[in-house]
Parts: C-alpha cells; sequence; structure tokens
C-alpha cells in the first residue's frame, strides 16, 4: 500500500475530486401536506432505541398476532425480525383497503400502444382476482406454503396480481425479469426447485410485438437440461380471449390462466396467516462471477420496511397517483410499484413499454393524463429522455409534489434537468440509495425535512446507521473528501434472510469482511458490507460512486468510473457518458471515455478534446482520458443499463460475448468499428 504523501492516493480509498453541491430547500406546499415533517423522528430511529423503533413501520400493517421479539439476533447475521407475529401479505395490500377503498383504482395499467385504453384494476376487482388466482396455484397446479413458483411475466397487470395470488397462500415467488432469456430464466428455476412457470402470450416493447410463449417453450426445454421438470405452463392472455402468440399449446402442460379462472369465478380463499420469518420470495441478482444468488426476502420485516419508507420517504398517500417507470422484474417494481404502495392503499401506474415510444413526451403525457403527482424512476432512464427529448416535458401540464431517483449514482448535471425540467422547480426529489438484497431504502432525505444537494443521496434513512470504512476495518471519517467502502453498522426489518439454497455465500459476500468477531451474538460486530464506494461530506451526507469493481486504477490511484463520467457530462453537448478502463503497459490502465450526444449536436475533434480538457480540469491530469470515442448510443440492456463490460472488451480488443439480448445490439459491432479504425490511424 502506497504511504499517503501530497499528491497520493492511498490504495484503500478512492480519489475524490467534486465540489458539494448547494442545498436545495422543499416547497412549503410539500412540507404543509407530507406525511412525515416531525424532525423528531430521527430521534426516535436512533441508535439508543434500536430495534424497537421499528414498531413504528410494523404498525403500519395489520397483524394477526403481534409479535413478542422484536429483533433476535442470536444467530447472527441471519437476523429475525418480529418473532412470533403473523400476517399475511396479500390481505395487508388488498383485503384491508376494501372497506375504504373498495372501488378505487389500485392498479392503472396503461399499454404501450397508445391507442389502445388503460386498465383499471380497482382493489375490488384485484381482491377476485388475486383470490381466484390463488385457487388455481393450489387446486389446478398443486402448489402450496414453501413451494417455489417462477414467473416470467413482463409489466402486464397478471404480474402484481398473481405475487399477491402466491403470497395470499404462502408460496414463495420468483419474478425473473420479461426480458431475460429462456437460459436465465431456467437457471433460476433449477436453483429455486420450481417445476411450476407462469407467463404469457405477448406483450410490446418499443412497438414490437413480442412472442412471449415462444420464450416458455424454451425455458422449459433449457430447465430440462438442468434436471428440472417443468410440469406447469400458466399463460396468461395478455388481452382477454385473444392469443397472440405463434407458439402453440403443448397439451396436458400448457393452460390459459383465464380458462382456468373461468372455473373457480367467484370463489374466494381465506389468506394463510404467515409467520413474520416466513420467506415471501427470491429476487434473482447477478454477481460479478458465478451463478446468480436468490434474495430470499421474509414476510413480516420485508413489508413493514416497504410500507414505512413508501410512506415516509416517497409520501405516497391514499390520495396519490403514484408512478414507479421501472419493472416489477427487479426489486425497486416488488418493493414501490407493488407491495410498498399498494400495503397504504394508494394508486399505483404501471406501463407496459418503454419511456421512449412513440416518442419521448409520452411518459408525460402519461402523467398529465393520469393526474400522476409522484413519479419515481432510474437515472438510466432520466439520462435517456434528457438525451431524446430535452425539453419535452415542457409541453405538458401535470405537477409533481416528489420525484424520486433510484438504481445507481445520479450525476449533478442529471439531477438539476430532472429537477428543473421535470419537476419543474417544484417538486421535492429524493434520491435514493439501497440493493437488492436490502429490501427498501437504506439512504436519502426524509423529503420535508432535510433539503436536498444533487448528486448525494443523503444521510441513512431512520433506523439505519451507515459507515465508510477503508480495506482496513478503519473508519473513514466525514468531509475528509476521501472514500471507502459503505458499510451499515446494523440490521433492519428488509434487510434479505439468506441466499437461497447457500448460508456460507450469504455470510461470506456480506458480513465476514468487516466482522470483529465471528463468536460474537452482538450487532454491532456484525456490518454489513454493501460492495459500493461512497463518500461523505461533513454535513452527514453520502455520495455514492457505484460498484467497488468499478474502480480505473491509473498509476497507483484508483478513480471511480461514476466520477469522471460526471466529469464528462460537464460538457456541453454530452447527454451520456460512459467510463472504462484500457490496458496500458506503463500505466497499468488508462481511463477511456464513450459519450453519445444531444439531439442538435454533432461529432468533432473539438468536441472530443473538450471532454479531456473537463475532465482533466474538474479531476486533475491523472484523470486525463486516453481516448474519447463519441458514438450514435451506448449498448444497453433492456432495463437500460450500460454496458460497460462490452465497451471494456472493445476498448482492449477482446472478445466481447454474446450481445444479442441487448437492447440495442447493433451499435455494439459499429462502435467496434469505430475504435478499431481510430486505433489504426493513430498508429500510422
Amino acid at each position: 500500500m502506497q504511504s499517503e504523501t501530497p499528491g497520493e492516493i492511498s490504495e484503500a480509498q478512492i480519489a475524490v475530486h467534486w465540489k458539494e453541491e448547494q442545498f436545495i430547500d422543499p416547497p412549503a406546499r410539500f412540507i404543509a401536506q407530507a406525511n412525515m415533517a416531525d424532525q423528531g423522528i430521527y430521534e426516535r430511529f436512533s441508535e439508543k432505541n434500536f430495534p424497537e423503533c421499528f414498531r413504528e413501520y410494523a404498525d403500519l400493517l395489520s397483524w394477526d398476532r403481534y409479535w413478542h421479539t422484536t429483533l433476535d439476533s442470536s444467530n447472527p447475521p441471519f437476523w429475525k425480525w418480529f418473532v412470533g407475529g403473523k400476517l399475511n401479505v396479500s390481505y395487508n395490500c388488498v383485503d384491508r383497503n376494501l372497506p375504504k377503498y373498495r372501488n378505487k383504482a389500485a392498479i392503472i395499467w396503461v399499454p404501450e400502444p397508445e391507442e389502445e385504453q388503460d386498465v383499471i384494476v380497482t382493489y375490488q376487482e384485484l381482491y377476485n382476482k388475486v383470490n381466484e388466482f390463488a385457487i388455481a396455484l393450489s387446486e389446478f397446479a398443486g402448489l402450496k406454503k414453501g413451494d417455489r413458483v417462477t414467473f416470467h411475466l413482463p409489466m402486464i397487470p397478471a404480474l402484481p396480481i398473481s405475487m399477491l395470488a402466491a403470497a395470499r397462500l404462502g408460496i414463495i415467488h420468483n419474478q425473473v425479469f420479461g426480458g431475460f432469456s429462456a437460459k436465465a430464466c431456467a437457471e433460476r428455476m433449477e436453483d429455486s426447485k420450481s417445476h411450476v412457470l407462469v407467463t404469457c402470450d405477448g406483450y410490446y416493447r418499443n412497438g414490437q410485438l413480442l412472442d412471449k410463449k415462444a420464450d416458455a417453450d424454451a425455458t422449459v426445454e433449457e430447465a430440462e437440461k438442468h434436471g428440472i421438470i417443468v410440469k406447469k405452463v400458466l399463460v396468461w392472455r395478455r388481452l382477454p380471449g385473444k392469443y397472440i402468440s405463434k407458439s402453440k399449446m403443448v397439451e396436458g402442460r400448457d393452460h390459459f390462466v383465464d380458462e382456468l379462472l373461468d372455473k373457480v369465478r367467484g370463489r374466494k380463499v381465506s389468506p394463510l396467516s404467515m409467520d413474520a420469518e416466513d420467506p415471501l420470495f427470491l429476487m434473482y441478482t447477478s454477481g460479478s462471477t458465478g451463478r446468480p444468488k436468490g434474495c430470499q426476502h421474509r414476510t413480516g420485516g420485508y413489508l413493514a420496511y416497504v410500507a414505512g419508507t413508501s410512506k415516509f420517504v416517497l409520501d405516497i398517500h391514499p390520495e396519490d397517483t403514484y408512478w414507479c417507470y421501472a419493472d416489477i422484474g427487479w426489486i425497486t417494481g416488488h418493493s414501490y410499484i407493488v407491495y410498498g404502495p399498494l400495503s397504504l392503499g394508494a394508486t399505483s401506474v404501471m406501463y407496459e413499454g418503454v419511456p421512449m415510444f412513440p416518442d419521448p413526451g409520452r411518459p408525460w403525457r402519461i402523467a398529465e393524463r393520469l393526474g400522476v403527482n409522484i413519479f419515481h424512476t432510474a437515472p438510466t432512464t432520466i439520462r435517456m429522455l434528457r438525451k431524446a427529448g430535452p425539453k419535452e416535458a415542457e409541453k405538458y401540464g401535470y405537477h409533481f409534489k416528489s420525484m424520486t431517483t433510484v438504481g445507481e449514482p445520479i450525476e449533478p448535471e442529471v439531477w438539476k434537468w430532472y429537477y428543473e425540467v421535470i419537476g419543474k422547480g417544484e417538486a421535492v426529489i429524493t434520491d435514493t440509495y439501497w440493493q437488492t438484497e436490502n429490501g427498501g431504502f437504506l439512504c436519502s432525505t426524509l423529503p420535508a425535512i432535510l433539503p436536498m444537494k444533487p448528486g448525494s443521496a443523503g444521510p441513512g434513512v431512520p433506523g439505519i446507521y451507515p459507515v465508510i470504512y477503508d480495506e482496513d476495518g478503519k473508519e473513514v471519517k466525514a468531509g475528509l473528501g476521501k472514500a471507502g467502502n459503505i458499510c451499515i453498522r446494523n440490521p433492519w426489518p428488509g434487510i434479505m434472510q439468506t441466499i437461497w439454497g447457500s448460508p456460507e455465500r450469504f455470510v461470506r459476500q456480506y458480513y465476514s469482511k468487516y466482522c470483529r468477531d465471528e463468536k460474537s451474538k452482538d450487532w454491532r460486530d456484525w456490518p454489513y458490507f454493501a460492495g459500493d464506494g461512497a463518500v461523505q461530506a461533513f454535513d452527514g451526507y453520502f455520495r455514492i460512486l457505484g460498484r467497488i469493481d468499478d474502480v480505473i486504477k491509473v498509476a497507483g490511484h484508483r478513480l471511480g468510473t461514476k466520477e469522471l463520467e460526471n466529469a464528462a457530462l460537464t460538457t456541453e453537448g454530452i447527454s451520456e457518458a460512459a467510463a472504462i478502463a484500457q490496458n496500458d503497459e506503463m500505466r497499468g490502465h488508462v481511463p477511456i471515455i464513450y459519450a453519445s450526444l444531444k439531439p442538435g449536436y454533432s461529432p468533432s475533434k473539438e468536441l472530443e478534446q473538450q471532454v479531456i480538457s473537463n475532465i482533466a480540469k474538474e479531476l486533475g491530469p491523472i484523470a486525463k482520458p486516453h481516448a474519447v470515442y463519441i458514438v450514435q448510443d451506448l449498448p444497453k440492456t433492456r432495463s437500460g443499463k450500460i454496458m460497460r463490460r462490452v465497451l471494456a472488451a472493445i476498448a482492449n480488443s477482446e472478445e466481447y460475448g454474446d450481445v444479442t439480448t441487448l437492447a440495442n445490439p447493433d451499435i455494439v459491432e459499429t462502435i467496434r468499428k469505430m475504435v478499431q479504425e481510430k486505433s489504426q490511424g493513430s498508429n500510422t
């Protein structure tokens, strides 16, 4: 490890060069209506009141039996929450809303084709559909409490209905993102030992009708290679009575859900009273190496945590029309499209397709037409909208009271556009930090209490005690301008129970690194290691740098890719940027920047030089990129994440693998040719 002398940076830390942004206060009208404007919440959730402070979240729910132990830490790090308590998630999200909200919209589904009508599912209709599908899962598919069922569904109403039906009977659901391949779905079925697949005939994305049933057939074949026999495939039809797939139904295996429901129409099944610690669902997340890991989430603690954070961080009221533009195939959709909002009796909007179909004004037309007043999406989507339609939102008369960003760090320049253009300067922004493993938010401002700061997630949410450690386990103090590994010192109700079938991997990946005493039963000795880099300002706000692996070592200095990208985006005309490491004999690695442009700008040598100049100015000469490639678009997954791995492979003349599942696979070869030609030109 290098000594820390002027101009040098410890190998255990990442250089942090940016300036802190100014605070922006929430509007008075937001504070006046907020669910939580009481500064005392931070005192109530302080460490001296832990863990009993989380009763405040759990008391938002209806319990069949109250718990006797809020936190059982006798077998760390396998924490148990609300031990002895019993409840049902489906009851809390559906049944208990009927007395007050029976005829109110629970879900508003917006199809991608703009000429199609919205589908409004009231709480009464949701209750009926959930009951009927629960009976189908039980009596027809033969599933019972503790069994696993796999959903490979896109963003259609069948997905939340299926989830709530499984939860009603204690069947553990595993929703696989609809855009994932048959192979990915089969791998998750193998790991979870699931023998029933729930899918649909087809759905629209980017103007194309995609055949989902064909994916299901391929999944069954792939699963058999892994020793999993899929006994039943239940197929929801996107539109009642119309089959839009070209794939034939397999007799004895495939069954239309609507035909099954016709046989049980009007029947009800009582929600099964579940132990708070019973598993609710599995959510698979890919690691950098190894097979996907199934994050196992519990019933009571998870629902309490998403209900509490939905109410106090997102500020959801039953009267609100709330739109989380994410996919339920990810944890954000589970927590903050389905379980959190519905547990509060809110109206949750679901959109089938991509945000810019048929044009960048589509989200704002939807928001205006439906009266959406809370908007929740990822920085990736925000950057896409900023690139494609920087002034589109100005044409529409919607008004948001609050907006959320989630999924990855957001650059200050993009944050400001989100605030000024999309929020029209009148909405609060909650910039949230958390992970699939966490169940709900870890860091964020409480929007009526704390001011916003562009690019900073804020402090830990109530009851979460973050800390930054270096590689040696020493705390990196706030305000030093140095970063390390963000950890959470305490357990919380939303944290996953374990990795399905792999408790040793759970301990090794999240707790072993900073555990002080493996024999200790004191939770203080078991900090949670998130795997993300972060820096904390003097004011206590955290700025997240991204995965620790996303670091470029340049001559012994460590530069976070996110700060390189932040600096690139200060260049006028640059819409999106991706920083990667290129191998270099002298310095180990050098930074490479790929950038796409806003409409009205053209590639030029001058623009490339401006990017290089701005990065050197913002971060210092050590961060100066070796090359800047201005491209038509950046390769992205269908969820919108930039595939830096592919870009790194191109820069290092390596095989980039299969890219057919990307949203824009053709761009990869275009970029490869550009890099190759530019490299050859510089060598001649």
